[in-house]
């Protein structure tokens, strides 16, 4: 059986990476500023788009038609607005900031030892920023015409790993290409991939705890380097979500009916290439494959348009678009499909991954602060209430400036935003991260609301103690002592001497103010004869140091620590 050859592959693969925050000692406040910094000698140079001219004769159609396509508010996301109050701030520029490296040509990917090497043209490399968010997300496009449909599977299913998950008997990375390398204008090798350093790999997890990226991938993201610790370079990231990028997918064939229900399987759930026939996992996985991943409105048509057809997989990680390479629809550069699939559904795709991969780093900052607290140490209690404070305003900027549950009433752009959501979880994940924000902002709050509370109980049995002393000195304006008589120096001895003795009487009442609001309580209570009240202030007075012994204890995290081990053990036992 002649299997279908690919007459236009492209790929976009995505790669969302969380961004590490600047040095202390750095006076810019952003990292794109850094890169704008160092001028010519950054490989990442900003791009800027057809709105910023505002020319008129650089402003095509496929522009007009992208930017109709986006709700208002996904507008102003997306491209700004010189209208209204977002013009006032930052020339109404978006929120989203895209820098593109212009050295990188091609592409040469070699899938396994002593296979042909396919060179595939690269289309552009794109560094996405986002205002107030730690995070970006790397866009790398490329192409290539007459592809055989399984080395174009293979390409989807190897391609975009940052590293090998394990190793093949004879040395290869697992599910890697054998060889990846970019090349420059001149056919010059710039980096090649280093998947089958397999001793690197491994001592760099013993020695950093966290993977070492792939030389290629490492070289494309400079002057960002790898997190680990000991790394001192201003700009910095480390890896967000699966090793396995998530990507866009574009093929044209001369008729898609040629591909088998196999085939669109391996698209959509991104499997290495088989048999025409042969499914990849057992038929009662796939038997809800069409419902759950396919949006087939371009499917299955009759009449003239059955040659036209055309099918969209959407599994959350990706999103393939199959159809005709002789249909205009699904072929045209500038306003087909081809053409949406470049710029409309990547924004789509960009959106949705974006929404993930903030909530993912505004979770992990969560977690990095709950590590780092020691309630025995006043300033990491400090810095603590300070991280989660600023971790609730970055929170609520990123709900109202960048979640949105839908982006374009066109039902075909809605239709796969919906499903990007729903199969990336995003709507499960959003509702996590807010529960986590609101319950640590509300346990700041209860514990604000708790010292206060104490403050004010003291103030209170201060306030009552000092009452008695002013009311009996200050009745009608009556001085005990007529000392106006006396020598200078004596009254400024006696002051001296009230004001030492006033104070120790009010250090005393602080001191003991928790038993003396006790014996208030206590006196106040209607219910009890004074008999009984006299024997219960003895009793409260006699057990005071006990109670506050045992309660330390309790308090005393040795002591839970002590207790959670101890249970752990019991558990585990039985």
């Amino acid at each position: 059986m002649t299997r279908p050859l690919v007459r236009h592959f492209r790929q976009i693969v995505l790669w969302p990476v969380q961004l590490m925050p600047l040095p202390p000692t750095e006076s810019s406040r952003s990292h794109w500023e850094l890169l704008d910094r160092m001028g010519p000698r950054s490989p990442w140079q900003e791009l800027q788009d057809e709105y910023v001219d505002e020319d008129p004769e650089a402003f095509q159609e496929r522009h007009y038609k992208e930017f109709v396509t986006f709700l208002p508010y996904a507008q102003r996301f997306l491209y700004g607005s010189t209208a209204g109050q977002e013009s006032a701030s930052r020339r109404a520029r978006s929120s989203l900031r895209v820098y593109r490296r212009g050295d990188i040509h091609a592409v040469a990917i070699q899938l396994r030892p002593g296979d042909a090497t396919w060179r595939l043209s690269v289309a552009h490399v794109d560094l996405c920023f986002f205002a107030d968010a730690d995070v970006a997300s790397v866009a790398f496009e490329m192409h290539a015409d007459d592809l055989p449909l399984d080395v174009a599977q293979e390409i989807l299913f190897r391609f975009g790993r940052a590293y090998p998950a394990f190793w093949e008997s004879d040395g290869d990375g697992g599910n890697c290409p054998h060889r990846v390398e970019w090349l420059g204008a001149d056919g010059e090798v710039l980096a090649v991939s280093d998947y089958a350093a397999r001793a690197k790999y491994l001592a760099w997890v013993v020695r950093h705890r966290t993977p070492h990226i792939a030389q290629h991938w490492e070289f494309l993201l400079a002057p960002f380097r790898p997190e680990f610790p000991g790394e001192t370079a201003p700009l910095r990231y480390r890896q967000l979500e699966y090793y396995r990028m998530p990507f866009l997918a574009y093929l044209a064939v001369d008729d898609p009916h040629a591909l088998t229900r196999a085939d669109f399987i391996r698209l959509g759930l991104v499997t290495r290439s088989g048999g025409a026939h042969d499914l990849p996992y057992a038929e009662a996985t796939l038997a809800r494959f069409e419902v759950d991943y396919c949006d087939d409105r371009f499917w299955g048509r009759h009449g003239s348009n059955a040659s036209a057809d055309s099918r969209i997989i959407c599994s959350g990680t990706t999103l393939a678009f199959v159809g005709s390479h002789g249909d205009k629809f699904y072929a045209g550069r500038e306003t087909g499909l081809l053409g949406q699939f470049r710029h409309q559904y990547f924004l789509l795709f960009l959106i949705a991954h974006f929404h993930k991969a903030a909530l993912l780093s505004m979770s992990d900052e969560l977690a990095v602060a709950m590590n780092r607290l020691d309630i025995d140490d006043t300033t990491s209690v400090k810095a603590f209430k300070r991280t989660i404070r600023q971790m609730m305003e970055v929170f609520l900027r990123f709900t109202h400036r960048y979640y949105f549950s839908e982006v374009s009433n066109q039902p075909l752009a809605s239709s796969i935003f919906e499903r990007l959501r729903r199969h990336l979880g995003i709507d499960g994940l959003y509702d996590e991260v807010r529960n986590e924000v609101v319950d640590m902002n509300a346990y700041l709050d209860s514990d604000s609301a708790r010292r206060q509370a104490n403050t004010v109980l003291r103030l209170t049995v201060v306030t009552v103690g000092g009452l008695v002393g002013t009311v009996a000195t200050g009745l009608l304006g009556m001085n005990l002592l007529d000392e106006s008589a006396r020598p200078f120096a004596w009254r400024i001895g006696l002051f001296a001497l009230t004001l030492g003795v006033v104070l120790v009487l009010t250090g005393l009442t602080i001191a003991y103010s928790k038993r003396l609001a006790d014996a208030l309580d206590i006196l106040s209570d209607q219910s009890t004869g004074w008999k009984e009240k006299w024997r219960e202030f003895r009793a409260s007075t006699a057990s005071a140091p006990r109670r506050r012994a045992a309660a330390g204890a309790e308090a005393d995290p040795r002591t839970i620590a002590a207790n959670g081990r101890s249970t752990r053990r019991t558990t585990f036992g039985v």
